[in-house]
Order: structure tokens, then sequence, then C-alpha cells
């Protein structure tokens, strides 16, 4: 009995030493079943040796099954998934057949086989070959016709077997039929790229395909890398004030006062440390003291476009969202080429405005994006935090962004800043809004931008 009273009088360890013997499953001290925690513990460490036997064994094996995969992938991947098919069932009714005893079945199985030895023989020989894709032109805009160019030349010293040559576009697939080319001959193949939609449109790699007419084995060889067709959103022609720009020798002035600036502002007195060439000295002769100028701030134009991506804010078809990129392009193109600095950014891209060409290229890669940012605050806010302090901010967005989220992105920029928000809604007539002082643009096709901006700007 006082035994018993010993160990319920025996305080239960806590704090590391407790966590450390749960965590080994080792007993507690003055825990009543401590004998039965070892005891299940025990069994834990038995597998111990088989698992060091399997590590052992993975560690020869494994890089000699590396070595073996290596070797067969190459084989293994002339059968096409059809010839996969056809060994199967092969193979399965020719053994089901000597099980069976079925002479028909067995011949049954046969014929699958066969054929993919026949299929074989297609695989043999040897083509030397130099390819090259050409794209003319190699930018176009969304509409217009591009043509592909695919030269095949032998450079051997003996003519060429027949082939044939496979040309990925896009999502789609050109395949040609090369004839034998004599010695030192060219042979060459034209192709139509669809250019009906904005994108970046690769073409290649040139693969020339060896195999039989079934199409159980094939062997491809590649020649080429891709190349890339950049279709170009449609653009419209802007007034070079459309921009919202202000252009003059003094750049854009701002209300914030500066001690040296070429925008005069006012005088007041001289304090020490300011700088001497700054003193009116007419004013200083009149009061008796000495006058200095105050100047306005005055800062370069500097634009910048965001233009939100989420799909959340546009309707469910995507000729919105190209509506969008076009009104982008059309007022970044103009401002590009008025040499004005821009910056143009997306919820996932900022785009290059060094030249019109490489942010054309750069807008044919922007696609509809999923929550990317939980708020257009936050995306605004993050995307242009790093960038130039603006003059000009144009939001960009589809029908489905709501005129308060204009305003809260309006107040991440300060009072200086003229902020506008272009709201895509395709087939809307065109119209201004007045959301808190902020002109929210709503435009339903690309010819209304130039009217609509004239008005707002």
């Amino acid at each position: 009995m006082s035994e018993t009273l010993e160990q319920r009088a025996t305080p239960a360890p806590d704090g590391p030493d407790a966590a450390r013997a749960a965590a080994v499953g080792a007993p507690v001290e003055g825990s009543p079943d401590g004998a039965g925690q070892s005891a299940d513990a025990a069994p834990a460490a038995a597998p111990k040796p088989f698992r060091r036997i399997v590590d052992g064994v993975g560690a020869v094996v494994g890089p000699w099954a590396k070595v073996a995969w290596d070797a067969a992938k190459p084989v293994l991947d002339v059968v096409s998934g059809l010839g996969w098919v056809v060994l199967a069932i092969g193979v399965v009714a020719t053994v089901a057949g000597f099980i069976l005893g079925w002479a028909e079945l067995v011949f049954l199985g046969f014929v699958p086989l066969a054929a993919i030895l026949a299929s074989v023989a297609y695989l043999f020989g040897r083509s030397t070959f130099r390819i090259s894709i050409h794209l003319n032109p190699s930018r176009v805009t969304v509409g217009e016709r591009a043509i592909g160019q695919v030269l095949i030349a032998n450079p051997g010293g003996r003519a060429t077997t027949p082939t044939r040559l496979e040309v990925p576009v896009g999502y789609g697939l050109a395949e040609f039929a090369i004839p034998a080319i004599p010695k030192d001959g060219e042979h060459e193949e034209l192709f139509a790229v669809p250019t009906n939609r904005r994108a970046v449109i690769p073409a290649g790699p040139a693969v020339s395909v060896r195999g039989d007419q079934l199409g159980l084995l094939r062997r491809e060889v590649r020649w080429t890398e891709p190349v890339e067709l950049f279709v170009h959103p449609e653009t419209t022609r802007l007034h070079p004030t459309a921009a919202g720009l202000i252009r003059d020798l003094e750049g854009l002035v701002t209300k914030t006062i500066t001690n040296n600036d070429i925008s005069f502002h006012a005088l007041r007195g001289y304090v020490a440390g300011d700088d001497r060439r700054y003193i009116h000295w007419k004013s200083s002769a009149k009061t008796g003291q000495l006058m200095v100028r105050q100047f306005e701030e005055t800062r370069r134009s500097q634009l910048t476009i965001v233009m939100t991506t989420d799909s959340r804010y546009y309707a469910d078809d995507e000729d919105e969202f190209e509506l969008a990129v076009s009104l982008t392009a059309s007022i970044a193109t103009q401002v590009i080429l008025d040499q004005v600095p821009i910056s143009v950014v997306t919820d996932r891209l900022a785009l290059r405005t060094h030249t019109v060409t490489s942010f054309l290229d750069d807008s044919c890669r922007l696609q509809l994006a999923e929550g990317t940012f939980e708020t257009p605050r936050t995306f605004a806010r993050e995307t242009t935090k790093r960038l130039p302090a603006p003059s000009v901010v144009i939001i960009v967005a589809g029908s489905r962004l709501e005129a308060q989220e204009y305003r809260g992105i309006q107040r991440l920029f300060g009072p200086d800043v003229n902020v506008f928000g272009i709201r895509v809604e395709r087939g809307a007539r065109a119209s201004i809004k007045d959301v808190a002082g902020m002109n929210v643009m709503t435009v339903g096709a690309l010819g209304d931008l130039a009217k609509v901006m004239s008005r707002a700007l």
C-alpha cells in the first residue's frame, strides 16, 4: 500500500525531459505505464536490418538499372502508342492461345507480331540533311499574312531517299513528303501560319520521320530549333497629345517647392546655407535684407500604365481581354514614338518599353491569369513600387472591375499625379464617368480610343 502511495505521490516530469522521453519512446519516470511503453517500442526496431538490406541492394542495382534504362529508352521510343497497343494484343493473344490450346487465337496473335517485325525494316537508313526554317515576315499584326519556308539541302555525297518531314506550327502540325534530293541539291516547302489571334507562334523543330505506313514504329531525327512568329495586337493611331502628357521646355510643374529649379515661384528671406547664386539682388536692395528665389519643382513626364490580366475582372469571352491589350498597346506605342518615358506593368510581366518592337513582342505574351493578387490595389502597389515616380497613371481593366477599385488604386499615388481609368467593355457605348474626381473612360471598340481620350485628357 505504501509503495502504491509513493508511486502516486511521485510527480510526473514535465518540460524538455518529458518531451525527450516521449519522442524516443522511453518510459517516463513516475509513470505506471512505463514498462508497457518500452514493450510496445521494442518491436519497432526489428525491421531495421531488412531496410538496410533493401537500401544496399538499391545502391548496387540502382546505377545499373539507370544505365540499362538509358540504353533501352531510344529503342522503346521508336514504338508509337499504336505500336504498343498492337504489340500487347499480339502477346496476350499468343500466350492465351497456347494456354487454351486455340490455334485460331495463336494465329490471331502472330499477325500483329508479324506486323511489328515487318515495320522494323522501314527504320533502317540514314539521311544527311541541312534544314532551315524561315518566317517571312517574323512579326505581323493580327490578320496579316505570314508564310513559312522550309529549305532542305543535301550536303552529302549521294542522293537521299524519300522521307517525311514534320514541322509543328503552334498547335498544328505541317507534314511534307520530301522526295529524293540529288547530291548538293535543295528542296523547298512553304506553309501558311494562322495569324487570326495575338500570340507568339513557334514553328519547329523540323523533324524527319522514318517508319511504316501504319504508324507502328517511327524513328525521328531533329534538325532545327524552333523559331518564333510574333503576332502583334491590333493598334490605332492616336494624336501626339492624347497620352495626356505636358510638353514644354520646363517639364511638368508640380506643387512641391524647392530651392533650385527653373520654374520661379516666390521670394523668401535668406537663411544661412542658402545658395548665393539664387539671391535676388534688386529685391534685397529694396527690402534691406537678402532675398532668395524659391522654385516649383519640375520633372520630366513619366507615364505608367497599369493593366490587370486577372480573369476575375474581364467578361467570360477573351475578346474583351484582347481589346484591353490593343488599347494598352495603342497608348504605349504612341508614347514610345514620342520618346516619353513609360512603364507598362501587368500581374505577371513588366513589358519592355525601350522600342516599339520590343514592347509589341512582349505584349504578344500577355495571357489571362487567375487570382495573382488578392485585390487590384495590392496588384497596383506591388507592381509599381519600384518604378520611377509617375506624372500620369492609366489603369486598364475589364468590365467587371468596380468603380471604387479604380479609386482605391488612385489613392496609391500623390496629389500631383494625374490618374485615369479605362474600363473595357466590348460593344459598349464610349463614355466618361467621374469617380470622386477621377475620369474613368468606358471603351467598347478600338476606334473609340482616340475620341474618348481627347475628351478626357
